[in-house]
């Protein structure tokens, strides 16, 4: 007879716990280095076992939380409440606040038209008659997402101080909208009415340097795919954690023997005295201290360029 693989036999023993009451819906799940140290086995191994049971609905995968149990043996997985009220009339107004509910908190790959209509508490094909295509959707949600901030009737004195608010008015709407930065490339511009009052506020902010318009084009889109470019690894974590239900500490430990390598090569010595230096000090990667760092790097290059012109 085969034996069962570890990674089962490591997911058997969790399930056990939850039904027994000895993990309670919302505690911490054991880590993948807790797990492996505790049976004996490779992390990669304890992550699978825990993704087995993410894939159950038992455990979830929550944002530099790690996994956490999502619900005992039998029950489904937690979910936000949905706002049943069948008498409520649909339209397409509630089915753009319930698909951005979902792809907030389940990723835009989860977001279907079927899903949204089991948000909502009608028939599956109820949302097609205000809306023609999950496309569609997307489109009207990132306009609608766009259209959450706007700016002041009396701008703040000064350029830069104009744009610093235009990029961290950008950046909370990533930090709120994850999935919103993964849409469409800078070279692919979507026309949305809401995307064009941030472009118009960073172009407005630009123009009293008598720049012509390829120039402000330019620089707009430098200024935009920078917030955009940081903002694509919001997404992109939550995906990770969803997919591996490793947290970053987590995943870091599993690349532990690549990074020794590359320490001990000797052939990167400044690469490998900061990740040395870094291991040891400890270090947390926040994208937005990063955000911040790079935007005021931006503005004082901006500075230089067009103030001295």
């Amino acid at each position: 007879m085969t034996a069962e693989p570890r990674y089962l036999t490591i997911a058997a023993e969790l399930r056990r716990r939850i039904s027994d009451g000895e993990l309670v819906p919302g505690a911490k799940a054991p880590s993948t280095r807790g797990l492996a140290a505790e049976h004996g086995v490779a992390t990669a191994t304890a992550a699978k076992a825990l993704g087995v049971l993410v894939q159950e609905g038992l455990l979830r995968a929550e944002p530099r939380s790690g996994t956490v149990v999502a619900g005992g043996l039998g029950e489904k997985p937690a979910r936000r409440p949905a706002p049943r009220g069948r008498s409520e009339e649909l339209t397409r107004g509630r089915i753009v606040r319930a698909a951005l509910d979902i792809a907030d908190h389940e990723g835009l790959a989860v977001l279907s038209m079927r899903g949204v209509a089991a948000r909502l508490g009608v028939a599956p094909m109820s949302p097609y008659r205000h809306v023609a295509s999950k496309d569609e959707l997307v489109v009207l949600m990132a306009d609608a997402a766009y259209g959450e901030r706007g700016y002041p009737a009396r701008p703040p004195s000064g350029w830069r101080a104009r744009l610093e608010l235009g990029g961290r008015t950008l950046w909370s709407l990533y930090r709120r909208h994850p999935w919103l930065a993964q849409l469409a490339p800078v070279t692919r511009p979507m026309p949305l009415p809401n995307l064009a009052v941030h472009a118009e506020w960073v172009l407005s902010a630009l123009d009293e340097f008598g720049l012509d318009a390829a120039q402000l084009c330019d620089l707009h889109v430098l200024l935009f795919s920078f917030v955009q470019g940081i903002a694509i690894h919001l997404e992109r974590e939550q995906q990770a954690l969803g997919s591996s239900g490793l947290s970053e500490d987590d995943w870091m430990a599993t690349q532990e023997p690549a990074l020794s390598a590359i320490i001990g090569s000797g052939r990167y010595p400044v690469f490998g005295r900061m990740l040395a230096t870094l291991s040891t000090e400890g270090y947390d990667l926040v994208l937005d201290e990063v955000f911040e760092l790079g935007l005021r790097s931006l503005l004082d290059g901006l500075a230089l360029r067009l103030e001295g012109r």
